[in-house]
């Protein structure tokens, strides 16, 4: 009787079993979606795009238009970074003609990529005109402090040749897209700063592993040198949500 017992017994357990990983399967799955939707990076950058998410088993399916190049890879980032992804299959397509590779079309979706995401220039104030791989800026600036800054981005992107800044110091500017009450997650920190490593030249998004908690950034990886390294911690420290920075890079 004992025995049959047991058997019951060990058969109920296994059949709760099987019911309850599916269950903690679609939780997981139920949340990562839910976080993505209320992140940072989708409720102000991405709020414009039609994006659509779907998970099952922490395997995460991106469709939808996009209406820069840029988002793509701001979408894929974020959701990577969110705890129980296991892998991100990136469908979306871009709203209109792709830019070609390096062409200038493509140069200035870089520079306002990376002005984008720094939190001392503005980007909502900044036209970027690329010809022939030469950046002319224009708009209103803070501070003098602020233009050159913005300079010295937009010149380290990858494929600019020069640029020419003529922005106004005007001193009453503000950042419209930083008047958005909405909290600066762990997961868009992160994406930020991949975004800013990938645009800048001096930097190697591909050698850098970036982990974030409560807005503490931790960067690991290789730097091809002291300055490199430095810079890396001064670009990711001027990015949206960092509270501060652990930089465990070696040199190599």
């Amino acid at each position: 009787m004992k025995t049959m017992c047991r058997g019951a017994l060990a058969l109920l357990v296994a059949a709760l079993l099987l019911i309850a990983v599916p269950l903690h399967a679609y939780q997981n799955d139920d949340r990562i979606v839910s976080s993505a939707r209320n992140s940072y990076a989708f409720q102000v950058y991405l709020k414009g795009d039609d994006i659509k998410i779907e998970s099952k088993n922490g395997a995460v399916t991106l469709t939808g238009v996009v209406s820069e190049e840029f988002h793509k890879i701001l979408a894929n980032e974020t959701l990577a970074a969110l705890p129980g992804v296991i892998s991100v299959d990136n469908r979306l397509e871009l709203k209109g003609a792709p830019p070609t590779a390096n062409s200038d079309a493509w140069l200035e979706t870089k520079v306002k990529a990376t002005l984008l995401f720094h939190r001392n220039v503005s980007a909502s104030n900044t036209e970027i005109d690329v010809k022939d791989g030469i950046a002319t800026l224009r708009g209103n600036a803070t501070s003098q402090a602020q233009k050159e800054l913005t300079t010295e981005y937009a010149k380290d992107v990858d494929g600019i040749k020069s640029v020419n800044n003529e922005m106004t110091v005007s001193g009453r500017v503000e950042k419209t897209h930083r008047t958005v009450a909405v909290k600066i997650d762990d997961a868009s920190i992160t994406a930020q700063v991949k975004m800013a490593l990938w645009t800048h030249r001096s930097t190697s998004v591909v050698n850098t592993k970036v982990e974030t908690n409560r807005g503490v950034v931790t960067l690991s990886g290789k730097a091809k040198n002291a300055a490199e390294r430095d810079l890396v911690t001064k670009l990711v420290g001027d990015i949206d949500g960092v509270k501060s920075i652990k930089n465990l890079m070696i040199i190599e």
